[in-house]
């Protein structure tokens, strides 16, 4: 009964790392995300990230002017007809064309950097 626990507690202690290696991974590729798009303002944080294999974040957050905090979350999910969006949580939109062709060409560039960066070199 003592090693049935013992190895319980073993497998969830390697679940927790593996876990809080996959957000550390997933905040990084986060970070690279975000600055492709081009420098980001102080006081602002920029993510960009690639979700699971079918959906994509775009997060922003910053203080106005008024010292009041923004927030400004962009969901895209993939299907395999359309793109569809959404923002903060509202209903869902499918892309127009200069919209996919915008997020196609981030994919392909979060893609180079993450595999660069996350690496150390391109694969």
């Amino acid at each position: 009964m003592i090693k049935r626990f013992l190895t319980a507690v073993q497998k969830q202690k390697a679940e927790r790392q593996t876990n809080n290696e996959y957000r550390d991974l997933l905040r990084a590729a986060a970070t690279i995300g975000g600055r492709l798009f081009g420098d980001i303002p102080t006081g602002h944080r920029r993510e960009f990230f690639c979700l699971d294999k079918n959906t994509w974040i775009w997060h922003e957050e910053w203080i106005d002017s008024l010292g009041n905090r923004q927030v400004q979350t962009m969901r895209y999910d993939v299907r395999p007809d359309t793109i569809l969006k959404t923002q903060d949580g509202s209903s869902y939109q499918a892309l127009s064309a200069t919209e996919t062709e915008n997020l196609i060409t981030a994919a392909r560039n979060y893609r180079t950097a993450i595999r660069t960066q996350l690496t150390g070199h391109a694969i």
